[in-house]
């Protein structure tokens, strides 16, 4: 759904700190920043994430999944593969 470095990602791309992000939300401080928390996936109840993640479209972020093209036009961000050793 959401990994912790989008969700960062996607602060950074809209200037805003944790605290904005969980009033956009409707979610707790403790919340966002225990999500930021996670490796990997976010984990949560579902309701949460689908508001941030909703909230985060509203302010028009777009989120890219692995091996999924952009729809939209304009910048994005991905990470890229690691290097095989």
């Amino acid at each position: 759904m959401i990994t912790a470095p989008q969700m960062r990602a996607a602060r950074a791309l809209l200037g805003i700190d944790q605290r904005k992000l969980a009033g956009l939300a409707g979610v707790s401080l403790p919340t966002i920043q225990r999500m930021e928390a996670s490796d990997g996936t976010v984990r949560g109840v579902v309701g949460t994430l689908m508001k941030v993640v909703e909230a985060l479209d509203a302010a028009g972020i777009e989120l890219i999944g692995n091996d999924q093209p952009s729809r939209g036009r304009g910048r994005g961000v991905r990470l890229k593969e690691p290097p095989e050793d």
